[in-house]
């Protein structure tokens, strides 16, 4: 069928994949950190020129990096807001991550529309600090000469799509990048305008939401250009997940996402209600407190890395003779406890050994993932694999204990460049759509990551115990804080 390139606009650098289209096989890559801003610490570093992002992209692809390559996917940092005036200029640096400064913001938005109950029910997601719907209350109180102009808003991967097809009058976004705003609902498929307005005060120009086989335009040369979409639903498509797979991501927070073939709608705002890449549903449930943990057990116990604290931690056995960590460190999102610390709980003469405190760090965090992964059982989202990403999935600490605790098969991928690749993936969607070769309800069959597999086996009971215990001592300090 041809050869596709996929890129990952992540925060600090860009990734390109060029794939066979029919395979998958990735044939050529690119790399490219962004340009350094205020390389003397000046200025806010959540504002970010989108220039950046087109200038690391242009080194990414140097070197004929694209020849031969007949369609283009983009993926790139959820919730980057990038508003723009009439003209099309950007009214300001895109605001970027999870913006500190608009938290207040976020307790403002859900006061207005009535508290998390009713956010949840009017778009699947309750505003923090990230969310562009956040961003822009921020700006209309903080900016408002800013805010006045804007008349667009586009994120991330919109305004890459837009630029790479030549500004084009038409803009474009995706079910997975449209959820992630906070003023679209997964499950209708619909914009709420009125949040717009809630919190910028004016309505605005919004790109059009389309199919995730369609493609956003083709550029003068013929380079087909797909819809693209979020980091996040890049590499769950490159990942080649489905229904019955879950995702757990260890960074220093914690996410759990999963495949659902409906929109999640829950009361309490825990469960954060995505649309995925294909045009299903990714319901995402996040913790405050996974690998920094980790983090703070070895500094706690002088050791110099985490590599370090999982030696110490294979030294003690499941449930750590006795001691049970409620990693609530800087508060906690699930269950919902902003204000509340972590806990240990089993301190007896036998357990105060270093090896016994490391291993509880490690049952701790992924008890707390457990947690998430229940939220989401106990709605009905069916978990049969469980794929666990990042650096601290390589720990054997973890490898030991997740399967048990986790209840289910846990499969670690193989490092790749998985938002790349399943931006690639939707390019050689598009393109095959456009040829005629693929149907628009049937993503190309390419095969998916290569992982470690890991099962629970005999240490099911036991880790099901641990979990139990670490269950009752949080139902015993938090009583009522969780429920599923």
């Amino acid at each position: 069928m041809g050869i596709v390139a996929g890129l990952d606009s992540a925060p600090d650098f860009t990734r390109i994949v060029v794939c066979d289209a029919d395979t998958g096989t990735v044939l050529k890559q690119g790399y490219a950190p962004h340009p350094v801003e205020n390389p003397q610490g000046a200025g806010r570093p959540s504002d970010v020129d989108p220039q950046a992002w087109l200038y690391s992209l242009g080194e990414a692809a140097g070197g004929g990096l694209l020849e031969g390559v007949q369609a283009i996917g983009v993926s790139a940092q959820a919730n980057a807001l990038v508003p723009l005036d009439a003209q099309g200029n950007t009214v300001r640096p895109a605001m970027v991550g999870a913006d500190k400064r608009t938290q207040v913001a976020a307790a403002d938005l859900i006061n207005a529309l009535g508290g998390r109950e009713a956010w949840a029910q009017a778009v699947g997601s309750v505003p923090q600090a990230a969310h562009p719907v956040t961003k822009l209350r921020w700006l209309a109180r903080t900016e408002p000469e800013n805010a006045a102009r804007t008349a667009v808003l586009l994120q991330a991967h919109d305004w890459l799509v837009w630029q790479l097809l030549g500004r084009p009058m038409r803009r474009t976004t995706d079910r997975g990048g449209a959820s992630g705003t906070g003023y679209w609902a997964a499950a209708t498929g619909t914009y709420r305008p009125d949040l717009v307005e809630l919190a910028l005060g004016h309505q605005t120009m919004l790109p059009e939401v389309i199919g995730p086989a369609d493609a956003a335009g083709a550029t003068p040369e013929g380079l087909l250009i797909s819809a693209g979409t979020g980091e996040t639903m890049a590499a769950a498509f490159g990942l080649g997940i489905g229904l019955g797979d879950a995702v757990v991501s260890l960074g220093a927070s914690g996410s759990v996402m999963a495949v659902h073939p409906e929109a999640l709608y829950d009361p309490d705002g825990m469960i954060t209600a995505l649309a995925d890449a294909t045009g299903m549903h990714l319901p995402v449930v996040t913790t405050l407190n996974a690998v920094r943990t980790l983090r703070g057990t070895a500094e706690l116990l002088g050791l110099p890395d985490l590599e370090s604290l999982s030696d110490l931690a294979m030294k003690s056995t499941p449930g750590s003779h006795g001691l049970v960590l409620l990693p609530y460190l800087e508060g906690e999102r699930t269950p919902n406890l902003p204000h509340t610390a972590g806990t240990l709980v089993g301190l007896r003469r036998e357990s105060m050994k270093p090896e016994h405190l490391a291993r509880a760090a490690f049952e701790g965090m992924l008890c707390g993932l457990a947690d998430a992964l229940d939220v989401l059982r106990g709605r009905g989202v069916e978990v049969r694999r469980v794929f666990l990403l990042g650096q601290a999935a390589e720990l054997p600490a973890v490898q030991a204990a997740a399967p048990s605790l986790f209840g289910a098969q846990v499969m670690v991928p193989q490092p790749a460049d998985y938002a790349a690749i399943g931006s690639a993936r939707q390019a050689a969607w598009a393109l095959g759509v456009s040829q005629g070769t693929l149907d628009p309800r049937t993503p190309p069959a390419w095969q998916g990551a290569a992982a470690q597999v890991l099962e629970p086996g005999e240490d099911l009971a036991v880790g099901q115990a641990v979990r139990q215990q670490f269950v009752s001592v949080r139902e015993q300090t938090h009583p009522g804080a969780f429920r599923t």
